[in-house]
């Protein structure tokens, strides 16, 4: 006889959903297994620290458990799983602002050093944009997001968007050109 948790990889979403807000931990873990992957590798892309991104990631996680229940409609799960990702970033900067400003810094605030011999790769130059910036960039052309949709994720100004994709994607052409140029390689060791 199949058992319960042999059943949930082939539910679908929304019913997942539905189950994890009545309690149900093994849907629960489902939508996480499938959920997470994602949710790292955002977070990562937000701030190319691979320890923070998965701290930041199980905060999200942990949010979700906690207010799954207030989702009125499972099929908005996707969008109210990202606007959690997206409000935990935030709520970091945040957070990383007050300490700054109280004299304290933390490794993850500084871009890492490119390892001799090594190219710069995306990460690396998106470490380098104002953290607003890389996070219109990153939700404009890695998960794809309108303009508008990173404007109601943020509750930043639609103009505020622009300008962060606009001037970012010009301060990472900058990068990776002058990354590109000749003798670039052997002064960045």
């Amino acid at each position: 006889m199949p058992q319960a948790q042999d059943f949930y990889p082939d539910c679908p979403e929304a019913f997942l959903v539905s189950l994890a807000r009545s309690g149900d931990r093994t849907a629960f873990e489902e939508l996480v297994r499938r959920r997470q992957s994602q949710l790292r590798n955002l977070m990562r892309r937000f701030c190319n620290d691979n320890a923070l991104a998965d701290d930041l990631a199980q905060q999200v996680l942990m949010k979700v458990w906690l207010n799954l229940r207030q989702l009125k409609e499972p099929a908005a799960f996707p969008a109210w799983f990202k606007r959690l990702a997206v409000t935990t970033w935030l709520e970091h900067l945040r957070r990383k602002d007050a300490l700054r400003g109280a004299g304290e810094l933390h490794g993850a605030e500084r871009a890492p050093a490119a390892a001799p011999g090594m190219g710069m790769d995306l990460d690396r130059a998106l470490a380098r944009l104002e953290p607003e910036q890389r996070l219109c960039v990153v939700l404009s052309y890695h998960e794809g997001l309108s303009h508008r949709e990173i404007a109601g994720l943020t509750d930043m100004p639609l103009g505020t968007v622009k300008t962060h994709i606009r001037s970012g994607a010009e301060r990472l052409r900058e990068i990776l050109e002058a990354y590109a140029a000749p003798g670039a390689q052997e002064a960045a060791t």
